[in-house]
């Protein structure tokens, strides 16, 4: 084990677990601004002032992953969190923030796909040259089948727990690099803040379109405007290797 100091950046939203009550991904800078993954956390079944904020210091300790290989990914010792500190603000334009994220600078996804060959990078932020849609799928309502028995299994026998509801539907962020092999890129977004948004929207609402229409204006509109300098925090999903947005970075141009 050795302990690191994190600046934590994107959780994604809460998946079912057959070993855990349920997983989030944590990804986040170091201090140099290398990009680091701690996985899994049960983040809703921790003690409640274990909880981090996007964009705080944590320290914790962690030991590289046994079963994945993606050189970001490390194993956190849950118990070990310790915030630090409040969230760095967003005063003179996020300067806090962008001394510690873009440290290393931001890449193209053609760029990232390449690291990924070399040397199995995993994660990073892209600037895209444009943002061209937020496209909003339909879904199941309802989890897979097996994860449904898993909620009764825990029902039944575990502790109590939390409800977790599944997000009907699927959104993708359209956009483009500024790289001369770009073609266009279509990638989910995984971000727990936009299935919160969602929810939210839904219950003051109360319907689901009108829901995503409040997604669509927060993440597209306003996250990826004119007047803003947009960043994807970006990352791959273990079984397939395939990249997704894990989040926003959107400060003003």
């Amino acid at each position: 084990m050795e302990q690191k100091r994190v600046l934590v950046t994107v959780k994604t939203y809460p998946l079912p677990s057959q070993s855990y009550q349920e997983i989030v991904c944590t990804a986040g800078v170091l201090e140099d601004g290398s990009f680091i993954r701690l996985y899994p956390v049960d983040f809703r079944y921790m003690p409640y002032w274990r909880w981090y904020r996007k964009y705080q210091w944590i320290t914790v300790e962690v030991e590289k992953h046994s079963d994945d290989d993606r050189k970001e990914s490390y194993r956190p010792k849950v118990d070990s969190i310790r915030t630090i500190g409040e969230p760095l603000d967003t005063k003179d334009n996020w300067q806090k923030r962008r001394q510690v994220i873009l440290a290393q600078g931001a890449h193209s996804m053609e760029e990232l796909w390449d690291l990924q060959k070399t040397d199995n990078t995993s994660l990073g932020i892209v600037k895209p040259a444009v943002v061209e849609d937020l496209k909003v799928e339909s879904e199941t309502p309802t989890w897979k089948p097996e994860w449904e028995m898993l909620f009764r299994q825990q029902n039944l026998f575990g502790p109590e727990r939390k409800p977790l509801e599944k997000i009907p539907f699927k959104l993708s962020y359209k956009f483009r690099c500024d790289d001369a092999r770009c073609n266009g890129h279509e990638m989910m977004i995984a971000d727990w803040e936009l299935g919160a948004l969602y929810l939210q929207m839904r219950d003051k609402h109360r319907d689901p379109a009108v829901a995503v229409q409040k997604v669509r204006q927060k993440f597209l509109d306003q996250m990826c405007g004119p007047g803003i300098d947009t960043h994807f925090y970006v990352g791959t999903v273990k079984q397939h290797r395939s990249w997704i947005v894990l989040g926003v970075f959107w400060p003003k141009r």
